[in-house]
């Protein structure tokens, strides 16, 4: 955990931010994978960490803005949990280094809600992403389960994205510790895939990395030969010569702070001159819009930067025909690029991802877009000192997309769905970085992880 001083000035921003009322923040519990003892890895909520970074199943507190009170509710473990777990600190000395000295049993939470509900004092929660939080409302609150999202605190959303989104010092320093250790899973990568491994045994090895130093992976393993397939995890597919592998991967440290990265190597020691062609593209686009990443300026801009880029090569191989910058105002980028450049990253690798992309990476007067994809842009919004962001632009050959459009000769002017057709088995590529913007522009974060061609066929030779 970081000091409790830290935690203590956290919950009277909070306090300050939201005015009134009393916030509930719940706690994760334990979930069975195919019984109730035979658990997944316990991950806490990112909320409930970064306000009281306490890494414990099964508790949930209250900040009681209008009694300034504060109070954990949870159960000490039984002998007969000891017996099992071994001897761990108390609830309540875990609480005192958070700056928490009111500790009440977790039976006592419906009550105490029942009471504060009677005296109509307004209680703020964040929209439940887990089934048994829905369920613990509708108890708890009487809040029917289709309705919890709906009736969640904006308020309390937006003084939390206010908060959570600029990383301090001391956040920074430990999201550098994921960024390397993420950086020494895809060195792993590129020095040791070989034709003929499978993409399940390569990701083994990457997470096992994570788990060595000290946290774990910040999401399931993304390590593929169909890299036009934006999320495939790992199968037990062979790797064969010729191909490219796509591997985007990230670790988590202990105190849960993400890295988020990607690399995209020829299988053998060599890009072949296509791969090579489409490589550089693609790090042209990168290098040019995490050059462009700086306090002020939208990210949405720096999307349509990389976007251009994008198409200004595919134009150079003949792919694309006409001006790039009216073929970006028609969208014709998205048949390549689905998906959005990049997004906040902090506790959680898509940053408060579930307090709504809307409150997250856009503002009250600049909404998130609906159309095919920027409707998959996370980030929009104005860069600021402090935020900590991916940048991860890809070129992605989809067969059925490429199919769809070619059937309805969809901005014909614009593709020359000929020459497409030489490229329709291409797969994908993309390149991501994670970075901190600072006053005068920006930072990678983490050491050197080679992405030029020549450094990375070096490694791979």
């Amino acid at each position: 955990m970081f000091s409790k001083e830290t935690y203590i000035q956290r919950r009277h921003t909070l306090k300050k931010k939201v005015g009134s009322g009393l916030i509930l923040l719940l706690g994760n519990d334990e979930s069975g994978m195919n019984y109730k003892d035979n658990v997944y890895p316990f991950r806490q909520d990112s909320t409930f960490l970064y306000y009281f970074g306490l890494d414990t199943a099964s508790i949930h507190a209250v900040i009681d803005i209008d009694n300034d009170q504060e109070i954990i509710f949870g159960d000490e473990l039984t002998i007969d949990d000891i017996v099992w777990t071994g001897y761990q600190e108390p609830l309540v000395e875990k609480a005192a280094k958070i700056g928490v000295t009111q500790m009440k049993p977790l039976s006592a939470l419906s009550g105490y809600l029942r009471d504060v509900q009677n005296r109509k004092q307004e209680v703020h929660f964040l929209p439940p992403y887990r089934g048994e939080h829905t369920l613990q409302l509708q108890e708890w609150l009487k809040i029917a389960p289709a309705e919890a999202t709906q009736r969640a605190s904006v308020k309390l959303i937006k003084a939390i994205v206010s908060m959570r989104s600029y990383k301090s010092a001391e956040e920074i320093t430990e999201i550098e510790k994921a960024v390397n250790t993420s950086i020494d899973m895809h060195l792993e990568f590129i020095r040791t895939t070989r034709p003929g491994m499978t993409e399940k045994a390569i990701a083994g090895k990457l997470q096992s990395i994570a788990i060595a130093q000290g946290g774990d992976i910040s999401y399931p393993i993304i390590l593929t030969v169909n890299g036009e397939t934006l999320h495939t995890h790992a199968r037990d597919r062979i790797i064969s010569d010729g191909q490219m592998a796509l591997c985007d991967a990230g670790a988590e440290t202990a105190m849960h702070y993400c890295g988020d990265l990607t690399r995209t190597i020829p299988a053998g020691k060599q890009f072949s001159s296509t791969q090579k062609e489409m490589y550089e593209i693609v790090l042209h686009a990168q290098v040019s819009a995490i050059g462009a990443c700086k306090p002020g300026v939208l990210f949405k801009e720096v999307h349509a930067l990389a976007s251009t880029k994008l198409l200004e090569g595919l134009k150079s191989v003949g792919i694309i025909k006409g001006d790039p910058q009216e073929a970006l105002a028609n969208d014709v980028h998205t048949l390549f690029f689905q998906c959005g450049l990049g997004h906040m990253m902090g506790l959680d690798v898509h940053d408060m991802e579930n307090l709504g992309e809307q409150y997250v990476g856009y503002t009250d007067d600049l909404i998130k877009g609906t159309t095919f994809g920027w409707k998959s842009l996370r980030l929009g919004r104005a860069l600021e000192p402090g935020f900590v962001i991916t940048v991860e632009p890809g070129l992605y050959f989809i067969p059925t997309l490429i199919d769809r459009w070619k059937a309805e000769n969809k901005l014909s002017q614009f593709i020359d769905y000929g020459k497409l057709e030489q490229f329709r088995d291409f797969t994908g590529i993309r390149v991501e970085d994670n970075l901190v913007i600072t006053e005068g522009g920006n930072r990678v974060l983490g050491k050197e992880l080679v992405k030029d061609v020549g450094g990375i066929e070096a490694l791979r030779g």
